[in-house]
């Protein structure tokens, strides 16, 4: 939308538009209602792979990462081998992870970050980052491969890497994504859903409040102008109320 052309019209016709608007609106969110009840409803798939992870106090299994919980989301956190920083794109995302956590972890759900990179080599960052989620490797195990988020290099040569549930000629090691798990009373894990590129939207609460306004998300690809939250330019912040006497 070009802001600066944009119509100007009466209070009276811009409430006509407002109306017909949250028509809309509700009918959106009575389909995304549906969808949530759909996903909800998906058959669900029993894990009995042992994978292993490694976290500050060393080795871990899936159920581990549940703690106290039987609902599990683990986001799928771009941090290969080799990588001195986490992906710009989910260190956005992982920038709301520790407020959602304040009420999630009240309401029978742990969320976890898993990456493939071993788990010293992200410590750093995350202090950096200043994030308390919990954060483990999945290095050595299978994890990554099988939840849709790596593909092998025979995969990616042989022209069989899939993402997101298609085939996918990318050539990187690493992709973005998040798995739902659920643990039963007798301790058995199922895998119940998982969601990968635009499905991690919902995620991003700042593109929600991005969207609410005249220029919405203003980018021509995504997340273009995202960085890490410490380096963006001190003059890009807002000016309303800091550094004043309120």
């Amino acid at each position: 939308m070009n802001v600066e052309n944009h119509p100007v019209v009466s209070r009276e016709e811009w409430l006509a538009a407002r109306k017909q608007h949250l028509a809309d609106a509700k009918a959106f969110t009575k389909e995304r209602d549906r969808l949530s009840a759909q996903r909800r409803a998906l058959p669900w798939v029993k894990v009995d792979k042992d994978y292993q992870f490694q976290g500050p106090n060393g080795e871990l299994k899936l159920a581990d990462l549940f703690g106290k919980h039987s609902q599990l989301i683990v986001y799928h956190f771009m941090f290969a081998k080799d990588w001195e920083e986490g992906c710009q794109g989910c260190s956005f995302l992982s920038d709301h992870i520790d407020g959602a956590n304040l009420h999630l972890a009240h309401h029978d759900i742990a969320v976890v970050a898993v990456s493939h990179a071993p788990f010293e080599q992200f410590q750093a960052f995350k202090r950096r980052m200043g994030w308390k989620f919990d954060w483990v490797s999945s290095d050595g195990c299978d994890f990554n491969y099988d939840f849709g988020v790596c593909a092998r290099a025979e995969d990616v040569a042989a022209g069989k890497a899939t993402y997101n549930y298609e085939k996918t000629d990318s050539a990187e090691e690493e992709m973005p994504g998040l798995s739902v798990f659920y643990r039963d009373a007798k301790g058995d894990i199922f895998h119940t859903y998982s969601t990968y590129a635009r499905g991690l939207d919902m995620l991003v609460g700042a593109y929600n409040y991005l969207d609410l306004t005249p220029k919405g998300r203003n980018e021509d690809e995504i997340m273009e102008w995202v960085r890490h939250h410490d380096r963006y330019e001190s003059a890009m912040k807002s000016d309303c109320c800091h550094d004043k006497e309120c």
